[in-house]
């Protein structure tokens, strides 16, 4: 694969070449050749679009990807392709498959069917058999076969005991136990943020409280243990200051927000479109400018699409009988310069979706440097585009952004001697 980047704008901290405006010759997959002036053969594809910038390539953390035993919903292949269009390089998969990613021949089921394609995925193991809460997995042979993280995904850890001890096994080889904190005895048969919108629609709510008990019971598990975590989709004002306290007093803690729950909040559930049905919910505008606070003082160190790819007959319902979840590869980017340009810059995106991710996984980042492999993202900050069901890459199409203007798009993807060039650019 060779292709010349013309004259985008580099984003990498740390490069001698950030903020600067460059060409890029990558051949064989490895980038060759990086100045003002750079030239190629005829026959090289050139990517030059005025305005564009420059990455290395983007993680999506926590990635649905139905393969094995959901492909009506998701497959890899379609997982991978929506990626690429939402200019990912790599994904975090969750295990909540089926069977589940409890044990090492799931985890190399998942590592070999991606292997040597456009989009790495890196697989999270099961914290428990069948993510049941019930019974620890063995940890130490998934990670071998190639896990970056532990968790139950979708199905929060609710046994204390459980989480204690999770915690307490990957701290011996430095594993990181993922949750996505909710209490759902006090969360059970909510079906949207516990407030005032829930009340005026007459239907039950999901508190905050049900989140930051599970914070608060997993930071102090965190702190006996003196292991690692993340805490994956995080919503709730309450949860945001108490991870900052934890980071203040040096816990190895970690944490995640969803797209959605930055640019919208419950007031957009009014109309009972079950397409703004997601789990974490939409929260109140208080929690919302709190998890904007986190994001800005480095509380919050990545940013997800939380990517729940579902049938349409999970969704086609009335909002109560709809199940929980909405896609988001594709829009990610876009969703952000739409809604929160005004203070997000590409510098800090580049930060949550790229670096952060990484370096919290213990993975390897990307370079942008002559020699270096190729795993870049090129993407466009203001390019107008709307979403149409004819583009979406993705097998499932639950998005409340189907036939929304956006702006600001991921124009190419670069990895593993491989290319993708948005064909709707």
């Amino acid at each position: 694969m060779d292709v010349l980047i013309k004259n985008a704008r580099v984003i990498a901290p740390g490069s001698p070449y950030n903020g600067q405006q460059r060409s890029l010759l990558i051949t064989d997959g490895l980038i060759r050749e990086i100045g003002e002036n750079v030239k190629a053969e005829a026959d090289i594809e050139v990517l030059e679009e005025e305005g564009c910038s420059l990455s290395i390539g983007w993680l999506d953390w926590g990635v649905q990807a139905g393969d094995p035993g959901l492909e009506q919903r998701e497959t890899l292949h379609t997982a991978g392709a929506a990626a690429a269009a939402g200019g990912f390089t790599a994904v975090v998969a969750i295990p909540n498959t089926d069977p589940v990613i409890d044990n090492k021949s799931q985890v190399l089921y998942i590592r070999r069917n991606a292997e040597g394609k456009l989009v790495n995925f890196y697989p999270m193991g099961a914290v428990t058999h069948g993510c049941h809460g019930k019974e620890i997995t063995e940890m130490i042979d998934m990670q071998r076969s190639g896990a970056v993280a532990f968790t139950d995904g979708a199905q929060p850890v609710q046994h204390s005991g459980i989480m204690l001890r999770a915690l307490q096994y990957v701290k011996s080889f430095g594993g990181l136990v993922v949750n996505q904190a909710l209490d759902q005895q006090i969360d059970r048969g909510g079906q949207l943020h516990e407030g005032t919108v829930s009340t005026r629609l007459g239907m039950r709510g999901i508190p905050s409280l049900s989140e930051d008990l599970m914070v608060q019971r997993d930071l102090q598990l965190l702190a006996y243990t003196e292991s690692r975590l993340h805490l994956a989709n995080i919503s709730t004002k309450g949860a945001v200051e108490q991870i900052r306290q934890a980071k203040a007093q040096g816990l190895q803690v970690s944490c995640s927000v969803p797209v959605m729950n930055l640019i919208h909040d419950d007031s957009v559930v009014e109309g009972f479109d079950s397409h703004y049905k997601v789990m974490p919910p939409l929260r109140s505008p208080a929690d919302r400018e709190a998890l904007i606070d986190g994001l800005k003082d480095g509380t919050i160190d990545v940013i997800s699409s939380n990517h729940r790819p579902l049938e349409e007959e999970a969704k086609k319902l009335e909002f109560s009988y709809a199940d929980f979840g909405a896609t988001g590869l594709e829009t990610l980017y876009a969703l952000c310069r739409t809604y929160l340009s005004d203070w997000l810059t590409d510098e800090l995106l580049v930060e949550k979706m790229a670096y952060q991710p990484r370096r919290i996984l213990g993975l390897e980042l990307p370079e942008i440097k002559i020699g270096a492999p190729a795993e870049l993202t090129l993407f466009h900050p203001s390019q107008p585009w709307t979403y149409e069901r004819a583009q979406v890459y993705s097998r499932s199409f639950n998005s409340p952004y189907l036939g929304q203007p956006l702006k600001g798009k991921a124009i190419a993807v670069i990895n593993n001697n491989q290319s993708f060039v948005n064909a709707h650019s």
